[in-house]
């Protein structure tokens, strides 16, 4: 049986499971800003019937900072209790959006389900390969890299930012 996260049913809660000390949750759809505040409210009612918990994130299509955020929460929660919060199976999209923001590097994350009940292997970092930063000045996608940042600049600043472009 599934649970709505969200109202438009952009994600879903299995019925969590229990095995190894562990409550696994799987989740499958769209972890984003509309199923956030409803995501958030299930993980901490799981994590008050367990402090150990498992996210399988390998149906999850799409993620976003709202999403992440929830996860974060969760995580920092579960600690506070005395437990732990361990990310299993990403997609390749989770896998993405988990690199690009860094938090592959805050996250206990696991290839599987079974890898992350009993700890091991963790996913190595080759997965989750560093995110490329343009440098100041490049071009991506018609928009000058650093841009913004230069105008927020004290005047004197961006003169010298301006004679390292080369």
């Amino acid at each position: 049986m599934t649970h709505p996260a969200a109202h438009d049913t952009s994600l879903r809660l299995t019925s969590p499971t229990n095995r190894g000390g562990y409550v696994i949750a799987a989740l499958s759809g769209e972890l984003g800003i509309a199923s956030a505040p409803t995501l958030r409210e299930q993980l901490a009612s799981l994590l008050r019937a367990a402090s150990h918990l498992i996210i399988d994130l390998s149906a999850v299509e799409h993620a976003d900072a709202s999403g992440l955020a929830v996860l974060v929460g969760s995580r920092r929660r579960a600690r506070l209790l005395g437990g732990s919060l361990r990310l299993a199976a990403p997609s390749p999209e989770v896998a993405r959006v988990l690199s690009a923001t860094g938090m592959n590097h805050h996250f206990e994350i696991f290839p599987t389900v079974r890898a992350a009940i009993t700890g091991q292997p963790r996913l190595p970092e080759v997965i989750f390969p560093s995110a490329t930063v343009p440098a100041y000045g490049h071009r991506i996608d018609g928009v000058i890299a650093g841009a913004a940042a230069q105008s927020a600049m004290p005047v004197s600043d961006r003169a010298t930012a301006r004679a390292g472009q080369g």
